[in-house]
């Protein structure tokens, strides 16, 4: 098991902001429930994927039903956070292999299920952007309350550009003092033109006094 503090240290400081960033996300839409949320970056290595799994376990520790889904169908990792296997996933439902009932794995948390990647594809941008994606998310909000979305980051390839005006709300992670302004600016632009609501941003390993690590979430101005 890799990096799930809120899971591990509950009452730690960094699972105290995971928890804020889940509250902030309930009340970013008075008008919406956000039930489906992409969690995406500019680029690799800024903690995207660390940051969907905390968040998908602060919103099963609210006792909701929540799936947890590797949509990075190139370079995936969930399988390595919550020890599961990977041979068929999302990639296999998407192609009809399979069904969503078969391929949901229950994890070690309780009330959090995750659906891997599956086998990476040739076409994983044509597959998310597909007619099966829209009709999978479908099933998914009839059998879970929240769905959190691990993605590629945004600006190396177009995948979550395409599953951003799919998903209720997209957060977009930012690794303090790595990213410049205009990279992350270019990100922002691309969600909004794909027409992918950003619910908000979280700064990422912000150095604090006494070497505290906390997360920061800011919403869209």
């Amino acid at each position: 098991m890799r990096n799930l503090i809120s899971y591990q240290r509950p009452k730690s400081p960094i699972s105290e902001q995971y928890r804020t960033l889940r509250t902030n996300i309930q009340f970013s839409n008075v008008d919406r429930n956000i039930r489906s949320i992409m969690v995406t970056s500019s680029v690799q290595e800024e903690g995207k994927s660390t940051t969907a799994a905390n968040l998908a376990v602060v919103f099963a520790q609210q006792e909701k039903r929540v799936l947890f889904v590797d949509a990075d169908l190139r370079k995936p990792t969930v399988q390595y956070t919550f020890q599961l296997e990977n041979h068929i996933g999302l990639t296999n439902v998407l192609t009809k292999q399979t069904t969503l009932d078969s391929v949901v794995q229950q994890s070690f948390i309780a009330n959090l299920w995750v659906l891997t990647s599956g086998p990476i594809p040739p076409n994983p941008t044509e597959l998310l952007g597909s007619q099966a994606m829209e009709d999978l998310l479908a099933d998914m909000y009839n059998q879970f309350d929240v769905i959190i979305f691990d993605t590629p980051p945004i600006l190396p390839v177009a995948d979550a550009h395409i599953l951003a005006n799919q998903c209720h709300g997209s957060v977009l992670v930012i690794k303090s003092d790595v990213v410049k302004k205009d990279a992350a600016l270019k990100t922002k632009d691309i969600l909004e033109n794909a027409k992918g609501k950003l619910l908000g941003v979280v700064l990422n390993q912000k150095k604090q006094p006494k070497d505290v690590q906390y997360y920061y979430y800011g919403t869209k101005s």
